[in-house]
């Protein structure tokens, strides 16, 4: 008779168990959800640090072609080494422009027609970012 009230016991006990998650279990959940979250934590991280980079790629492409289109209207006399900004409306982006003489082993007679002007556009701090164009340009 004692053998039936223990095993009476332990289905009762059985039966009114909780049916809640272990320990165990909830710490391999949260465990889960920490390595997704820092997956897509970085995701978001580099994306954001590619969009940053195309905004510049974009931005740069087109304030370069704006000032070659300002340097071709130059004369021989006005093709010199100069720098500067791009005022307020870009006030992180800034530009340097190089001229050289482009030399010819072979023809002599357009060296002194032929500049060889080199522009770079830079963004952030440091000149984190650079946008370059090379123009050769015919000065009469």
């Amino acid at each position: 008779m004692e053998r039936f009230s223990k095993v009476s016991l332990m289905n009762a006990f059985m039966n009114n168990r909780n049916p809640g998650f272990t320990l165990l279990e909830v710490m391999v959940a949260m465990s889960i959800i920490a390595i997704a979250l820092t997956a897509l934590l970085a995701s978001q991280s580099q994306s954001i640090s590619i969009a940053g980079e195309a905004k510049f790629s974009t931005t740069a492409a087109l304030l370069a072609q704006s000032k070659m289109a300002e340097i071709e209207t130059k004369t021989e006399d006005e093709l010199i080494y100069d720098s500067g900004d791009f005022g307020n409306d870009f006030p992180d982006y800034s530009w340097e422009m190089d001229v050289r003489d482009v030399i010819f082993t072979d023809e002599e007679e357009f060296t002194d027609y032929l500049k060889q002007v080199d522009l770079t556009v830079y963004w952030g701090e440091g000149r984190q970012y650079q946008y370059s164009l090379r123009l050769y340009h015919f000065v009469s």
